[in-house]
């Protein structure tokens, strides 16, 4: 079943909040706010995502604000646009969901960087269900559980996508109409957020105890 998200190009946010004495962009409503030194720790998670159409592009930038807004100086970038991960804390790592499957860019990602990802704290997020309630169910959305083990992830979180049938080929389309699939924006954006804020809160633990 065709479950990926859809929606507008990449626009990534690649500015990073300054961790000792700086200040990064803000876009979560309040472009032009800064956090203060004092307000950010001198940590910085690797956001990244495999988005076919945009959709899960847009929730990586989410996460990375949240990131921002709880603390963590985040750097979020298409999975093909990461590079070497030595410099940060810990990971981000999602997909849009294909046919039950992350797509090519980040499966790759995942599996040729299992060590260096399970080396720090990482997390898994998927985006592909749709409808009210969003379909198909957990269990069913996402082959993620090899990824899983080899990255050594702290947890997978499975968001709900979007569909927009205007950005599709007419076979996609085809295939969308054959099996019902609603048109929609079903993505949770508070879900997201907090979902961010438990992976801060996880990081900031981890900075402490480093230090300890």
């Amino acid at each position: 079943m065709l479950v990926h998200a859809i929606d507008p190009p990449w626009q990534i946010l690649q500015d990073r909040v300054a961790t000792l004495g700086g200040s990064g962009g803000d876009t979560a409503g309040s472009v032009g706010r800064t956090l203060a030194a004092e307000e950010a720790w001198d940590v910085t998670v690797l956001v990244a995502a495999a988005s076919k159409y945009g959709a899960t592009a847009e929730i990586a930038e989410a996460i990375g604000r949240a990131l921002r807004e709880n603390g963590v100086a985040a750097d979020v970038r298409p999975v093909d646009e990461a590079g070497d991960l030595s410099g940060y804390m810990g990971v981000v790592l999602g997909s849009a969901v294909y046919v039950g499957r992350w797509l090519e860019a980040a499966r790759r990602f995942a599996e040729e960087r299992a060590e260096e990802l399970a080396a720090k704290p990482t997390w898994l997020f998927s985006s592909g269900p749709v409808g009210d309630p969003p379909q198909p169910e957990a269990d069913e959305a996402v082959q993620i559980e090899p990824l899983m083990v080899k990255s050594k992830a702290r947890e997978h979180r499975l968001f709900a996508g979007k569909i927009d049938k205007s950005k599709l080929g007419f076979g996609e389309r085809a295939l969308l109409l054959a099996l019902r699939v609603p048109e929609g924006d079903f993505r949770e954006w508070a879900e997201i957020a907090a979902w961010a804020k438990t992976i801060a809160g996880a990081i900031g633990e981890e900075g402490s105890s480093d230090v300890r």
